[in-house]
């Protein structure tokens, strides 16, 4: 009785706030801004922003690829990195943290570059710039560079990754320096909830572990394990080599040959070992309980799609429809999206982002958010609610303002040679491709309401869960309310969203 009062009383509270987010999102804008122009969303056609060069790709007689993309720019600098297919998912059990041990290490020295210091100045002398990061599944060394030194970043990064010296002095050193880090990553409340959020989906595989790995294992990692992750997984066929900028594709094709002598020819692809141990999607959940932090951290996610999987699009809008949201900003109530602006009209979070990760079998599709503990419970409600409603109620307008925005954003992510040819080794290994824009941004365009209600049907309604949760969580409901509410019948719900379509409907017409 009193667990059913309560639900009573929090739907209470929360009528008000939809009954603000409907209305203030159907209601014509009062802003002297908006007095010559239209509420709803128009076709955006991006096509001139996307006349590139397009990249040429060139495959060696070892499997090792080669993708370049002439980016013009006035600066002549150019971008050249080494993607490799293999992150800590493929790591063998008692080993987690390896990958990017291998990383840090790989800076270390080489036979003709004996240690840290002769490479940095090596690449400090041309202006250039060296870095690296690991991710679940894959592994990045690049260089910025100005266009005549991409001969001499090449020799660098060839170098540093088939004949590295794993110095035990430096390897010792480095454990303290990756444990600073873990420390660093400690404090970043969205670091520890997704690495939470990946054990919770699942559990007792190694896209589960997070990447660093556990503390024994940073203490215990040997030159032999090192040593025996980039013989198994540096290999030719899991390898590219993307340059983008003022390079010329014929030349770096030649010095990669001439280059990359040393990485095995192993034909074993990361498909292969991923069918061999596929993730399963557990729908469980970590919650770890601290009453003296101000705001609850909470990660909600359902199974999501692989890069390859048709539906992968269609959540890319989904994303976009759910949207993303800060308090700081001031943007709430003129958000396009309606969760946004629900949860500001009702007070219910500092801040929110919705979440599409996509890997080689599965993916993760969700909300991240942080909020006070008094608000978890109507929090909860209003994103199980908007979860929903992706299944059964959702306009054109606001599927066709979310192909925009998401357009517009990946316009933002191959701004200057480092993204596109990061953009393009990603894309070599998660579809043995590089997509056009063109062909992608139609593929956007042919998303409408009904391929969001078909895919949030398919991935969301009825489906398992998977919740994060870190801080003063007491009022969070169980996840076995969020499983319930993933197929709930709520007559009040579907009422109250189906007079905001309507008004919406009834809006653009008045438009037009």
């Amino acid at each position: 009785m009193a667990a059913a009062a309560a639900t009573v009383r929090s739907r209470r509270r929360l009528l008000p706030h939809l009954y603000r987010l409907l209305h203030s999102a159907a209601a014509p804008s009062p802003n002297r801004f908006l007095r010559h122009a239209s509420p709803l969303p128009r076709a955006a056609d991006h096509s001139p922003f996307l006349g590139l060069p397009a990249a040429r790709v060139t495959t060696l007689p070892t499997g090792l690829r080669v993708v370049t993309q002439a980016y013009p720019a006035a600066t002549r600098m150019a971008s050249v990195g080494v993607w490799v297919d293999a992150g800590s998912r493929f790591e063998l059990p008692g080993t987690n943290g390896t990958a990017h041990f291998l990383e840090h290490m790989a800076f270390k020295g080489t036979e003709r570059r004996p240690n840290a210091y002769a490479l940095e100045v090596e690449i400090e002398d041309m202006g250039a710039r060296l870095n690296a990061y690991t991710s679940r599944e894959q592994t990045t060394f690049f260089a910025d560079v100005q266009g005549r030194d991409v001969p001499a970043a090449l020799d660098v990064l060839s170098d540093i990754l088939q004949h590295p010296r794993f110095p035990q002095q430096a390897i010792q050193r480095e454990r303290g320096v990756i444990l600073r880090e873990m420390e660093e990553v400690q404090g970043m409340m969205e670091e520890v909830i997704f690495d939470h959020l990946h054990t919770a989906a699942f559990r007792d595989h190694p896209l589960g572990d997070t990447i660093l790995g556990p503390t024994e294992n940073i203490k215990s990692i040997s030159k032999k394990d090192l040593q025996q992750y980039i013989s198994t997984h540096y290999t030719c066929p899991r390898t590219v080599v993307s340059a983008a900028g003022a390079v010329d594709h014929d030349e770096v094709v030649d010095q990669v040959r001439k280059l990359f002598t040393g990485f095995s020819t192993d034909p074993t692809t990361a498909d292969q070992l991923v069918e061999a141990n596929p993730a399963i999607f557990t729908g469980s959940e970590v919650r770890v309980e601290d009453a003296g932090m101000p705001l609850a951290h909470i990660a909600i996610a359902f199974k999501g799609s692989s890069w390859t999987d048709p539906s992968s699009i269609p959540l890319m809008v989904a994303q976009s429809i759910l949207g993303s949201w800060n308090r700081n900003i001031g943007v709430g109530n003129c958000s396009g999206s309606a969760l946004a602006r629900g949860i500001s009209n009702g007070g219910l979070a500092e801040n929110l982002m919705a979440f599409n990760t996509n890997y080689r079998d599965t993916g993760l599709f969700g909300i991240y958010t942080s909020a006070p503990p008094d608000a978890l419970h109507d929090l909860s409600r209003l994103i199980m609610e908007e979860f929903r409603r992706l299944a059964f109620r959702v306009s054109e307008t606001e599927v066709a303002r979310a192909r925009n925005q998401l357009k517009s954003s990946l316009l933002l992510h191959i701004d200057g040679s480092t993204a596109v040819s990061e953009n393009n080794g990603r894309q070599m290994l998660t579809y043995g491709r590089v997509m056009p824009f063109l062909e992608l941004f139609a593929r956007i365009d042919a998303v409408d309401c009904d391929a969001i209600m078909e895919t949030a049907k398919e991935f969301i309604f009825d489906k398992d869960v998977a919740l994060a949760a870190v801080g003063p969580i007491s009022n969070l409901p169980e996840l076995s309310w969020f499983r319930s509410q993933t197929a709930s019948d709520d007559k009040f719900t579907s009422r109250v969203f189906s007079q905001f379509t309507s008004r919406i409907f009834s809006l653009g017409a008045q438009d037009n």
